[in-house]
């Protein structure tokens, strides 16, 4: 199992829901962190939480739908001076349930893919060749199991193209310390997934950040957090190593 003391995670929409438990998560293992949400303002108590667990922090922000902000945030966070190990794609946007889907405007495309789709894929542009070069990494890239529901087909068709980049990424990195995996948090009650959502954010630790410590040079896999609920990290890190495979074959 990866020890993360001491390395650096970038986790985007890292300001409330998922993105703070993670952080904290990370945080509780002694990862310093760069966070980020669409202000900085908005990253206080998160920052002030962690720095409570002994780590170091830095905050950055962007609107991940400006693109041209995406970049000037990438090269902050390179200005920072810091070496990125881990990297966290977390932030999405769920833009509309459409009940009457034969109506679905071309912005719920737009603005999904900017997000959910090409703002996490520029980060890992920026970030991979990096790690090859270090020769250690990991991103973990935040999807959804929505599946056969048109209602929320911008949404969807937008983490579904997020899977086929992270996997067809992995294949390039496969068998080496560069891993690229798919995380999932499941249907939680927060901002994103509403009130009525059958589980507790809380559900999603450890398994949502179970692929930065996953030692196994597999990427390209699907860890979705469920599958990991109520277990310690050594037991979900030990759980998602024997039993989830890389789709590559052999």
């Amino acid at each position: 199992m990866v020890d993360v003391k001491g390395r650096w995670a970038f986790i985007t929409g890292a300001s409330r829901g998922i993105g703070y438990l993670t952080a904290e998560f990370m945080a509780q293992q002694g990862c310093n962190l760069v966070l980020h949400s669409r202000k900085n303002e908005h990253l206080e108590k998160i920052s002030a939480r962690v720095k409570e667990l002994g780590v170091q922090v830095h905050c950055v922000s962007a609107e991940l739908s400006d693109l041209d902000a995406v970049e000037k945030m990438l090269s902050e966070i390179d200005s920072l001076g810091v070496r990125i190990d881990i990297v966290m794609n977390n932030a999405g946007l769920q833009i509309a349930y459409r009940t009457d889907y034969y109506k679905t405007p071309v912005s719920d495309y737009t603005e999904s893919f900017k997000i959910n789709t090409i703002a996490p894929a520029m980060i890992c542009y920026h970030f991979m060749p990096k790690m090859i070069e270090q020769g250690f990494g990991r991103i973990l890239n935040t999807t959804s199991g929505i599946r056969l529901e048109p209602e929320q087909a911008g949404y969807s068709a937008s983490k579904a193209a997020l899977d086929k980049i992270t996997i067809d990424l992995g294949s390039k990195v496969e068998g080496t310390d560069v891993m690229i995996n798919l995380t999932d948090p499941g249907w939680c009650r927060t901002d994103l997934g509403g009130p009525h959502a059958p589980n507790a954010p809380e559900s999603a630790i450890p398994g949502i950040a179970v692929g930065a410590f996953v030692d196994d040079k597999k990427s390209g896999r699907f860890l979705a957090a469920p599958h990991f609920t109520g277990m310690t990290l050594e037991e979900a890190v030990k759980k998602a190593e024997a039993e989830f495979d890389s789709p590559y074959g052999g």
